[in-house]
């Protein structure tokens, strides 16, 4: 490791560390709460409290990714992807002519896509979902005797595959990337991706309560002056994390730039989906089945770049 210490004591230490800011944050909002009197206020702290509690999920894969096993790890975000797409599917309005492609989206598609990253067949979980799903989903649709908004009804579904499953499922794919001969793990590759989508929605929204300035127009939690400011300090906290990688310090920052951007892109466009949809922000404690979609936007897009991106950086070897 370029700290001189070993990888398991990096471990340790990154683990420790995580695990005292979120009881330092965690207990930070719960005084700031009983403290704050103005309702707005009040709604402010709360939006943060539920961005700083999403931390201690961060700590629970950061664990099974070391010490559980790359198997455990799937399984974990094989829920986080069934979760995600019920919740979208919950938004969309759905016929009775669409159970079939729901089963095989729910029941097989999600355990098939997570186990081909489990089995490391690159070229196969890259393409399964965006060529051969999306063309077996209108067909089984087809079969019904409903041509009542076909379109619009396949596309939504394979909309809410492709974010809730496919670029999801980018996250844990890291970990089969073979960086030993840099001095790094890919525990620690994706670490840092998740560190960086993680303080990059708490920096935002932290930065927009206290900065304020105009809301976004589909998400009245984060601001244009937010989003520039938190989005700087989480590249700079890239760049300071680049002993994590294998990068160079001027990679890290470029792949922390790419992360916050894309992360910014997936915000924008998963609060514009919701919108149409008629739904409103959920910011409460609950974390399984409600509120997945803009908790993890900036994941969603962000996740497919910086995997391919990270894999043509192995392959040329720069």
């Amino acid at each position: 490791m370029r700290l001189g210490i070993t990888l398991q004591e990096t471990y340790t230490l990154v683990l420790v560390v995580l695990v005292l800011l979120a009881i330092i944050g965690t207990s930070y909002c719960q005084w700031a709460i009983r403290k704050a009197v103005a309702p707005e206020q009040i709604e402010r702290i709360r939006v943060v409290n539920s961005r700083v509690k999403m931390g201690w999920w961060l700590i629970i894969v950061f664990t099974l990714a070391f010490w559980a096993g790359q198997n455990v790890l799937l399984i974990v975000f094989a829920l986080v992807s069934f979760f995600t797409f019920r919740e979208f599917v919950a938004l969309t309005p759905i016929k009775v002519s669409d159970h079939w492609a729901l089963v095989v989206s729910f029941y097989i598609v999600i355990p098939l896509q997570y186990i081909l990253i489990g089995l490391d067949r690159y070229w196969l979980f890259t393409v399964f979902i965006p060529v051969y799903l999306f063309l077996l989903l209108p067909v089984l649709m087809s079969l019904r005797p409903d041509n009542d908004r076909f379109l619009e009804r396949v596309a939504k579904i394979q909309w809410g595959v492709m974010l809730s499953v496919y670029c999801i499922s980018h996250a844990p794919a890291i970990m089969n990337f073979d960086i030993t001969r840099f001095g790094s793990s890919p525990s620690l590759l994706l670490l840092f991706y998740l560190l960086i989508v993680f303080l990059g929605d708490l920096f935002v929204v932290m930065a927009s309560s206290y900065f304020g300035g105009k809301t976004l127009r589909d998400n009245p939690h984060k601001t244009v002056k937010g989003i520039l400011v938190g989005g700087f300090i989480t590249i700079l906290v890239g760049y300071a994390l680049f002993w994590m990688t294998p990068f160079r310090t001027w990679q890290a920052l470029v792949m922390a730039t790419i992360i916050v951007v894309t992360g910014a892109f997936g915000d924008i466009v998963i609060s514009s989906v919701k919108r149409s949809l008629g739904s409103r922000f959920l910011d409460g404690d609950k974390y399984i089945g409600r509120g997945n979609l803009e908790r993890l936007a900036p994941l969603m897009f962000s996740a497919p770049i910086y995997y391919h991106i990270t894999q043509a950086y192995f392959s040329a070897n720069w």
